[in-house]
């Protein structure tokens, strides 16, 4: 019996909730059971009154607002004491297009990926300005290659998961989930692919970018944090062979006039080449012992894992 939960992380979502649900599925091919669940990160609205009305399955509430990251983890954690196989994760503004969610979840049934991502025509969203889309192309870029993965469009909310997937994911982040996930996916050796979706008309601005130079700033942040979590060591050799390079540079241009007998003795320039090629060594030195650190979280990880296991199996019994 395959059971699918589609989770809405909602704040303040009383205008277009209701227009979403009505376009989520309740029979679904190769779907025994599909139930909706929303996290409540707090509204002050009439969020949970409309989702109730709307015929809710399930409704987990925060008490307070904790962001879009806790509200999705939140989800996933309900969604697989609740006994799910498939977990769909869609936004409460409608933007997503609901019938998409049989070509979403295929991948997953059919054991081809463990996660997947809709991929929006971002080209032809129209409430999109040029920055924007040019924004989200270097995004998208940028994660694929921290994260090993091919998914053109990453920060999509549109996802699916399947149950191993979604017990194996952490989210550190307190701004978005939608980066850190696949970039962990990838460096964990998940099964991630993307299929292309539709998109609906706009409902409202998006309450992520609020501005384009503080979501530019907060997704760098992101990449840079959950890369050098997950690959410490490539992370802080990269970092430290700048300073080592410029440091070794100098000194070889020193050794160079020294060699050629120059009256100057150029002093400042070998101390400076000095310090550069400590400051990479040490970087270096700093990534052996973060990566050594690693194989405790991994440790971590995998206890939590079994643990998770273990809580999901007694639910359901």
């Amino acid at each position: 019996m395959t059971k699918l939960i589609i989770q809405i992380p909602c704040y303040n979502e009383e205008r277009t909730l209701g227009v979403t649900l009505s376009e989520l599925p309740r029979q679904l091919p190769g779907i025994d059971q599909i139930e909706w669940l929303i996290v409540d990160d707090g509204s002050r609205d009439r969020t949970v009154e409309v989702a109730k009305a709307c015929g809710v399955d399930r409704i987990v509430r925060l008490g307070s607002n904790q962001g879009l990251a806790k509200a999705f983890m939140a989800g996933l954690e309900a969604s697989l004491k609740a006994g799910a196989d498939i977990i769909v994760n869609t936004d409460a503004d409608n933007q997503y297009c609901a019938e998409d969610i049989p070509k979403l979840i295929e991948p997953i049934l059919l054991g081809d990926a463990e996660i997947t991502i809709g991929e929006r025509p971002i080209a032809d969203i129209e409430h999109f300005s040029p920055t924007k889309k040019a924004l989200q192309r270097l995004g998208s870029w940028v994660v694929r290659l921290a994260s090993n993965t091919k998914i053109p469009d990453a920060p999509s909310g549109f996802r699916a998961f399947s149950r191993e997937a979604a017990m194996r994911l952490n989210v550190f982040n307190e701004y978005t989930y939608t980066l850190e996930t696949i970039i962990q996916a990838g460096q964990k050796g998940m099964a991630i692919t993307s299929v292309p979706i539709r998109t609906n008309g706009f409902l409202r601005p998006s309450r992520l970018v609020k501005s384009i130079p503080a979501y530019i700033r907060r997704s760098i942040f992101t990449i840079f944090r959950i890369f050098m979590t997950y690959k410490p060591l490539r992370f802080f050799l990269i970092l430290g062979s700048f300073p080592f390079g410029l440091g070794f540079i100098l000194g070889v241009r020193w050794i160079v006039y020294f060699l050629m007998g120059t009256e100057r003795t150029r002093i400042p320039s070998l101390i400076l080449a000095a310090i550069l090629m400590l400051m990479g060594f040490q970087l270096w030195m700093l990534g052996l012992v973060a990566d050594l650190m690693a194989v405790n979280r991994k440790l971590l990880e995998e206890i939590q894992l079994r643990l998770r296991r273990s809580e999901i199996e007694k639910e359901r019994k």
